[in-house]
């Protein structure tokens, strides 16, 4: 296992669509443990491949971990099948998008089928924050940062505030 670099807005690979994976190997089960050594060490309930510049449709997800457990879940080539009508906000941030956090109004439950660190197929209906990560962490995958679901004066702010930052992080 091996801790990665994490693309930070508005890195333009960031808003790259991810692609499926073919197989599940070796290979894709190092990236999910190098992705969730990668969470862990910057304190992170959830995290895609695509943040890791790497464009293929991966999720690690530990949304127990704020309660001092630890149950890791990976998701690989995950998609969501169903949402439910009633809606709730979270407060998200993001760890591509350091020190900004904004509410977000998203489906309360939802459904997903996904491919489990074996291979197999695999159902979730989840709800709360569980939901609300895994929806997060597949916008994702899709090219879509949290601040997206912004209003654009807020996303403006958002992005010249990281444009900032990164300036002076390369000063």
């Amino acid at each position: 296992m091996a801790k990665r670099p994490i693309l930070i807005a508005p890195d333009p690979r960031l808003k790259e669509v991810a692609k499926d994976v073919p197989k599940v190997d070796a290979d894709i089960r190092r990236l999910a443990d190098d992705m969730l050594e990668t969470m862990y060490a910057a304190e992170g309930i959830g995290l895609a491949a695509t943040q890791l510049g790497v464009p293929l449709r991966v999720v690690v997800i530990d949304v127990a971990q704020k309660e001092d457990k630890f149950e890791p879940m990976v998701f690989i080539n995950p998609k969501i099948v169903w949402a439910s009508d009633e809606k709730a906000v979270f407060q998200e941030g993001c760890l591509s998008v350091p020190d900004i956090w904004d509410d977000v109004e998203r489906p309360i439950a939802i459904k997903c089928e996904y491919l489990d660190r074996d291979g197999k197929p695999q159902t979730l209906e989840a709800e709360g924050l569980l939901a609300d990560c895994l929806q997060h962490e597949i916008d994702h995958l899709n090219g879509t940062l949290f601040i997206d679901h912004l209003s654009r004066l807020k996303r403006a702010m958002a992005i010249k505030k990281l444009t900032k930052a990164k300036k002076r992080e390369n000063a």
